[in-house]
């Protein structure tokens, strides 16, 4: 195994630690699943330093511990999947924009996008049981408007949050965000 290969793993397990750990400052959660949390900052940082396929691996990584450690609010293998697995692993699409002026900005906007439409899919075919429901003092009698608005109230922020941080630290980590230091290390 090469140097760079060494790093990328030891790096990799060092974000998706930092990660997990950041999952659990919470600043809201919602009732069903869900809450708005910085953890995906260091997964995206990852992805865009070091591309689609060790960001994919780092992401799946990351929505399976959060499927084990994070109470795994789930109706079954296919909310599992769905909401765990498959969603956490979208934000590794973020790695498409690894070495590109302004990818942090745009690989976290499509990582969200992305875990979005997947945690979407699940709310209209998996969790339409709780539908009609109340959420934010609203009846919802639609499944796709409910998911939509379910899980667009927390990933949404979630990347207004990301995108905010990364551009207070874009300036002083730029080598970081842009990969220069990995350039510089080969």
């Amino acid at each position: 195994m090469n140097h760079m290969k060494l790093r990328a793993l030891c790096e990799g397990a060092i974000m998706v630690a930092a990660a997990t750990a950041l999952s659990y400052l919470k600043f809201f959660e919602l009732p069903q699943g869900g809450s708005v949390c910085i953890g995906m900052l260091p997964i995206f940082l990852y992805c865009v330093r070091w591309g689609l396929k060790d960001g994919l691996l780092a992401s799946f990584a990351y929505g399976l511990l959060q499927l084990i450690f994070d109470g795994a609010y789930a109706w079954g293998w296919a909310s599992m999947l769905l909401d765990y697995l498959v969603a956490f692993t979208m934000l590794g699409f973020a790695g498409l924009f690894a070495r590109k002026k302004g990818g942090i900005f745009i690989g976290t906007v499509v990582g969200c996008v992305l875990r979005f439409i997947v945690h979407f899919i699940s709310g209209i075919t998996i969790y339409r049981i709780f539908e009609p429901t109340e959420l934010f003092n609203v009846t919802w009698l639609n499944p796709y408007l409910y998911s939509a608005a379910y899980n667009g109230s927390y990933v949404a922020i979630d990347m207004v949050i990301c995108l905010v941080i990364f551009a207070v630290l874009y300036k002083p980590l730029k080598k970081y965000f842009t990969g220069e230091d990995l350039l510089a290390a080969k």
